[in-house]
């Protein structure tokens, strides 16, 4: 029984967290997937003019809500500069990823421009939730 005890207080939080991650994570990526689809398609922006606006603005949703929900009791309390400067840093990693997606599957493919958002919506943010809770909100 203790056994289980221990293995629940180590894997529950995790598992709570990556409940709070997937929420929230949801959330900051339709925002930035709403706002790239509403600039390339609807305005007519360059796909990666578009892609950017919408990084910015989910750097800020995201590292807000990381902070206050996702990462909540996680980790040391740390300097917010350092934790806000290492957000920055895996958000140029979500960025780049992104832009990837828009690159392949738009330019390259010449899929339609609502083609990379699959990849935005799994695969970005699967690394970096490990990218955050590793070195971030550590």
């Amino acid at each position: 029984m203790k056994i289980l005890s221990r293995y629940y207080a180590e894997h529950g939080a995790l598992f709570w967290q990556i409940v709070r991650y997937g929420v929230t994570g949801l959330f900051v990526t339709a925002c930035q997937a709403a706002i790239y689809w509403s600039l390339a398609a609807l305005a007519g922006l360059h796909v990666q003019l578009a892609n950017l606006v919408g990084y910015a603005g989910a750097v800020v949703i995201g590292y807000v809500s990381h902070s206050a929900f996702t990462f909540r009791g996680h980790g040391e309390a740390g300097n917010h500069a350092t934790r806000g400067v290492r957000f920055v840093a895996v958000s140029l990693v979500s960025y780049a990823l992104n832009a990837l997606w828009v690159w392949l599957c738009v330019t390259h493919m010449r899929w339609p421009e609502w083609s990379p958002i699959p990849a935005m919506l799994f695969v970005t943010p699967a690394v970096v939730f490990s990218l955050n809770r590793r070195w971030v909100f550590r």
